[in-house]
């Protein structure tokens, strides 16, 4: 495993490791100690181009290689996965400061898309008929684009690359990686492990930074298709750039996500459940629960229900056993949302639980009631371990409500009812939508959905979504009069 404090060479291009030339530096910190774990020289534009021109050389061998060979890559990839998952789990939680047990967890997610990613040769197959004209017959057939991107947040270190990777360089694509600067160690496991598969040297690059790497992304002509996922007003500039630019792209931006309560749903399932959806990894996940919405009663047993399991969950370093909730990513990120709790509370807002003062990048659970429907924390994306509960009489008024907010991540409801259940189903103008489940996270055989300002794009992430946005069709028309068939 490598070791606690990595050194700056933390750019893969044409299988080596290096620093990149900008003198721009960044230092990767243990949220939950404060300790530096490695200062990263950020990659310039220069470094950019390098590896994608290191992906663009590899490209004409990797795409003529059949993708019955190119997945026996995935294959090795999947069991060193598995046979590191400890190791990048520890590495997962020093620099982002989940829990253990999140990391390991989000491993698992990671690893079902490289297995879904190993079924190319069926998925990237086209379709054919013959005698669309006499004599005449027609085939779709799909085909590789070239060098594609993916920019990655610091939520999940571990699974976002690979909700990417493994369909595109399974597809036939080159791929250079630019991964959070706030958690590079994790990729750069990632990345090491992959070529210990024996990948040829280019198919994966690695690059480490900031603005001007992704604008040098953005803007580099080899660069056929980029995708992203972080907060929508980057993913607003990402998506107009590279469209500017010519280029596919698939952005993931932002959420704020509801779930409802109905009088007749088991409180004590839900609000476990809740609890874990708003509160794990620190509430920093785009399917995190930021907004519940008790119907027709049921908020006073369900306020008091989720504030005793909050109010117990124990908050610390996330490699210590017991820990159930690690920190924020960054003292800064902590102080930012302990800023939006108090303006909640200033604009009129009860604390059923009150999270702040704990110092560092720590923050306990809080839980919120009465905020304004118009106000800036039911509209704004907290990212952090902050609830806010609302009540209403009705499942419409319900929906009305989600279908106001400007985001369409997720929504779930919990209710014994089917008929409310498909009520929901059905209206919720949301991507992604889970009935007695607290986060509706999809697997990796169906698309990452997202609506409205939560995703910018047409094609999704993972599953078959996975395998058109990597892929072009080309259609192709054939004839073979019997006359040319005499010559020979």
């Amino acid at each position: 495993m490598p070791t606690a404090h990595i050194d700056n060479n933390l750019n893969c291009i044409q299988g080596q490791w290096s620093a990149g030339l900008s003198t721009e530096t960044f230092d990767v910190f243990n949220p939950a100690s404060g300790d530096v774990l490695a200062r990263v020289q950020l990659a310039s534009a220069g470094d950019v181009d390098a590896a994608v021109e290191s992906a663009a050389a590899a490209f004409v061998e990797w795409r003529r290689t059949p993708a019955q060979n190119r997945i026996q890559f995935l294959f090795k990839f999947r069991a060193l996965l598995e046979e590191h998952a400890d190791s990048i789990a520890r590495i997962c939680t020093m620099e982002n400061g989940k829990t253990f047990a999140e990391s390991r967890a989000e491993i698992t997610r990671g690893i079902e898309n490289v297995e879904v990613a190993c079924g190319i040769p069926t998925l990237m197959q086209g379709y054919n008929l013959e005698d669309v004209a006499s004599g005449l017959d027609e085939m779709m057939i799909r085909q590789p684009l070239g060098v594609t991107a993916a920019i990655v947040p610091f939520n999940f270190p571990a699974m976002i690359p690979l909700w990417f990777l493994p369909y595109a360089i399974a597809c036939g694509n080159t791929f250079v990686l630019k991964p959070s600067e706030r958690v590079p160690l994790t990729s750069r496991y990632l990345v090491e492990l992959l070529h210990q598969t024996g990948l040829p040297n280019g198919v994966v690059n690695m690059v480490t930074g900031g603005r001007e790497a992704v604008d040098a992304l953005l803007q580099h002509p080899k660069v056929r298709a980029i995708s992203f996922v972080g907060s929508t007003p980057v993913a607003r500039h990402i998506y107009t750039e590279g469209a500017k630019y010519g280029k596919r792209v698939q952005c993931q931006g932002g959420a704020k996500n509801f779930v409802v309560v109905m009088p007749d749903a088991d409180i004590e399932m839900s609000a476990k459940i809740i609890s874990d959806s708003a509160f794990g990894c620190a509430g920093q996940r785009c399917l995190a629960v930021s907004g519940a919405i008790a119907v027709g009663g049921a908020g006073t047993v369900f306020t008091d229900a989720i504030a005793g399991l909050a109010s117990n969950l124990r908050v610390g370093n996330g490699l210590e056993d017991g820990v159930q909730m690690g920190p924020v990513i960054s003292p800064a990120s902590r102080s930012r949302i302990e800023h939006l709790i108090g303006k909640g509370l200033d604009s009129g807002a009860s604390a059923v639980l009150d999270g702040r003062g704990q110092g560092g990048a720590f923050l306990k659970p809080t839980i919120l009631s009465g905020l304004e429907e118009d106000g800036e924390l039911m509209r704004t994306e907290i990212f952090g371990p902050v609830l806010a509960i609302q009540e209403v009489a009705t499942l419409d008024e319900a929906i009305a409500m989600i279908s106001r907010s400007a985001y369409g991540n997720q929504a779930s409801i919990f209710t014994a009812s089917g008929a409310a259940a498909r009520k929901f189903r059905y209206e919720a103008p949301c991507g992604n939508i889970g009935v007695n489940i607290g986060v509706a996270a999809p697997m990796a055989y169906f698309p990452f959905s997202g609506w409205k300002d939560s995703f910018l794009g047409v094609m999704h992430g993972q599953g078959r979504d996975g395998v058109e946005f990597y892929t072009d069709k080309k259609v192709v028309v054939e004839r073979w009069p019997k006359e040319w068939s005499r010559k020979f």
